[in-house]
């Protein structure tokens, strides 16, 4: 992916809204809006836009996984389900 193809100034997006819809559709690829010459946002298509949070709440999970695992709030597979089983049990 080369974002410097899709860097285009924010007069580009008011004059070309429909094309720039329609290219963020196909390519699936962020584009990054310049205003006075600087980057001000990121525009996306929102299929891309939810796979990416997606993502960051799974890596989000991981990480919070080796925090308890650091901390060793961890609990023995076998111990785990036998309690799993239990309240199985109890709410039939």
């Amino acid at each position: 992916m080369r974002y410097s193809r899709q860097i285009k100034p924010i007069s580009y997006l008011k004059a070309h809204a429909a094309d720039v819809v329609r290219e963020l559709n196909e390519r699936r690829e962020p584009m990054i809006i310049t205003q006075n010459g600087e980057a001000r946002l990121v525009v996306q298509d929102v299929e891309s836009y939810e796979q990416t949070q997606e993502t960051l709440a799974l890596l989000k999970i991981l990480a919070l996984g080796n925090q308890q695992i650091e901390a060793g709030r961890v609990v023995a597979a076998e111990k785990a389900f036998r309690k799993l089983r239990k309240r199985r049990s109890a709410g039939q």
